[in-house]
């Protein structure tokens, strides 16, 4: 029930969300944020919070405008991959930390690291401007025994972003086979695992290996290491094609714009960021569906700031501040009229990275087992080591 469920919400939240952003194509073109409202509660807290977060995720004045109307100071230690958030979190049982944050599909992992603790959602007042189905989405994999784990704070994709300028295949016609093409040699970037995993959407699609849009490697490990050997001996033999592993929104950028890459699959946020800065960069989903996710924000058993948790909650909370996440991050709002408060660019390049059908045809991330995670980091080891 629950994985097929989220991936279900997700879909639909995806869907939901982009004809929010689209209804205000026609707003002003030039974007300011007005002051978001924090309530009573927030203005009297002070103190701190101690947040473990995506480093890209708080962009701008977010946090600097939380600390402002609050008095709060903000503890921040960025991340850039789960993996990374997963063992600072084994290592510290979250001691020295509010809040993290989880994509949503990793919630068997974080069950069974056993560090989190159930929102009282009666303390927050902001939670029903959330889209309902970005709630559905936490509640379909995060709502346990004590209550509600998880949050969400914003969405996007893994799909294909390529230099305008240098990549000289059809722009119209992207595949995740367009990463492995003779003419891009030496010249590709990605994540080992989104690398394997998107060999096997595009062998699904071409018909060369059929394996349920790669879902069937969820069922098992047996079910798993059929699909991914030929994947993985595949990408080995291929490995010549790949400039750069990435690891963060940062090392994306100077990927494309300093490390002479041509074209790879990489998240929406880094390649959007610069194709708004005006860079000859462009991102948009491939015919065999963008990969999505959503991240979101989850409290933890050893938190020491209650009330500052949920004042930071309900500032992120308000269509002003999604909004300004979305237009810094280049990232997507889940919270209801923040599309009232991004830019024109924003809903411009919105639309051209998901053109036609594509959001009819995403491919949400499942829920994660932790076998799952495991054996999936061998075979990407394996791939980067070759």
């Amino acid at each position: 029930m629950n994985k097929s469920k989220s991936t279900m919400e997700l879909l639909k939240a995806a869907q939901l969300s982009r004809r929010s952003v689209m209804k205000s194509a026609a707003a002003l073109g030039a974007v300011g944020f007005a002051a978001p409202i924090v309530s009573n509660t927030a203005l009297s807290s002070s103190g701190e919070l101690n947040l473990l977060m995506w480093s890209d995720e708080f962009p701008g004045d977010v946090i600097p405008g939380f600390e402002k109307a609050t008095g709060i100071k903000v503890n921040q230690t960025p991340f850039s991959q789960n993996e990374e958030q997963i063992n600072k979190l084994q290592a510290t049982g979250g001691e020295g930390f509010d809040l993290c944050q989880p994509t949503v599909n990793r919630a068997p992992q974080f069950k069974d690291l056993a560090v989190t603790a159930a929102f009282d959602l009666s303390k927050l007042k902001n939670t029903g401007n959330i889209l309902p189905s970005m709630l559905a989405s936490s509640e379909a994999l995060w709502k346990w025994e004590d209550g509600l784990h998880h949050l969400p704070h914003c969405w996007g994709s893994e799909a294909i972003s390529y230099r305008t300028d240098l990549y000289k295949g059809d722009p119209t016609k992207l595949s995740y086979g367009s990463l492995w093409a003779d003419d891009v040699k030496g010249h590709t970037q990605g994540r080992g695992h989104s690398f394997l995993l998107s060999i096997g959407l595009w062998w699904d699609a071409e018909g060369k290996m059929a394996s349920n849009r790669m879902l069937d490697g969820y069922k098992d490990e047996d079910s798993f290491k059929k699909l991914w050997d030929p994947i993985l001996a595949f990408a080995i033999e291929h490995k010549a094609w790949v400039k750069q592993f990435w690891d963060s929104a940062d090392n994306t950028k100077s990927g494309l714009m300093e490390n002479d890459v041509w074209i790879g699959q990489t998240w929406d946020g880094p390649p959007l960021s610069l194709k708004a800065e005006g860079k000859p960069v462009n991102y948009t989903a491939p015919k065999e569906g963008a990969i999505v996710w959503m991240d979101g924000l989850t409290t933890l058993k050893a938190a020491k700031n209650t009330d500052q948790i949920y004042a930071f909650l309900d500032y992120l909370f308000t269509p002003e501040v999604s909004g300004m996440v979305a237009v810094g991050s280049n990232y997507n709002p889940i919270i209801t009229g923040a599309d009232a408060h991004t830019s024109e660019k924003f809903k411009k390049n919105f639309q051209e990275a998901y053109p036609g059908d594509a959001l009819k045809n995403l491919w949400p991330w499942p829920a994660e087992p932790s076998w799952y995670a495991e054996i999936r980091s061998q075979y990407t080891d394996k791939f980067k080591a070759a």
